[in-house]
């Protein structure tokens, strides 16, 4: 059977992977789960909204004969991971990640790295400072508990409702980013701490290397724990598990 691929987006890497997908002439279609209003496009067609969780994603695999899934999420969109992996044996379908590697920090990085979101609010308690918050627009309402502190943050829609903090300021934008007009943004809003997540990659680096370059300290929240599952880190591995690996659950 030819592939039929599933691509769960929301990356970079699946607008690249989606990209190769329809240059090689393979079947494909890439879901978004909506969070963005303007999402990229892509040459394949698309779906937005969630599945149902894991049972109607596996349900949705059948009924679309989907031959192979590509969770090209972000790595920190933990619940759909978890769901993919348990759709893809529900159904009997392969599946691999397309990962980015996340980031280290090298000399000159001040980070303090914690597990998860309460861990980076928890670390917040602490006299009023200046905070690029840049964990993006879903997790806002948890660092209410510390509205000590004005916070920068760069969203890429406008967020719903206000922010829960009573001196803020909004910039909306869409990386990749340089680390150069990063650098300049954080001496213009006299930032003191930048709150990241471990995004890995390089359209979002940029804000962990202009704090290095100001000697800013870095709030890091480490990525969330997953299931075991296939692991892949090229857009050509990817294509090549799918061509020639057709019976390969990734398990």
């Amino acid at each position: 059977m030819a592939p039929n691929l599933l691509v769960l987006g929301g990356t970079t890497e699946a607008t690249a992977l989606c990209r190769a997908i329809a240059n090689a002439g393979l079947r494909g279609t890439i879901s978004f789960a909506g969070r963005v209003v303007r999402p990229v496009r892509h040459p394949l067609p698309q779906r937005v909204g969630g599945f149902g969780g894991a049972a109607g994603l596996a349900d949705y695999l059948r009924a679309h004969n989907i031959t192979h899934v590509v969770d090209a999420t972000h790595p920190f969109a933990a619940q759909m991971s978890r769901n993919a992996v348990a759709a893809c044996a529900d159904a009997q379908v392969p599946l691999a990640a397309l990962t980015r590697a996340p980031w280290a920090p090298v000399p000159g990085d001040g980070w303090t790295t914690v597990p998860d979101i309460t861990a980076a609010v928890v670390a917040l308690d602490r006299a009023p400072a200046r905070v690029m918050l840049a964990i993006g627009r879903m997790n806002l309402p948890a660092f209410a508990p510390q509205p000590q502190h004005f916070y920068l943050l760069r969203l890429v829609d406008p967020p719903q409702t206000p922010p829960p903090f009573p001196d803020h300021h909004i910039m909306i934008d869409r990386g990749p980013f340089r680390t150069d007009s990063d650098r300049a943004l954080m001496a213009d809003h006299k930032i003191d701490l930048v709150v990241s997540k471990n995004a890995g990659g390089t359209g979002a680096y940029a804000k962990i290397a202009a704090a290095r370059d100001l000697g800013l300290p870095v709030i890091m929240i480490d990525r969330p724990a997953l299931p075991r599952r296939l692991e892949l880190h090229d857009v050509q591995t990817v294509l090549d598990w799918a061509v020639h690996a057709p019976t390969d659950l990734g398990v």
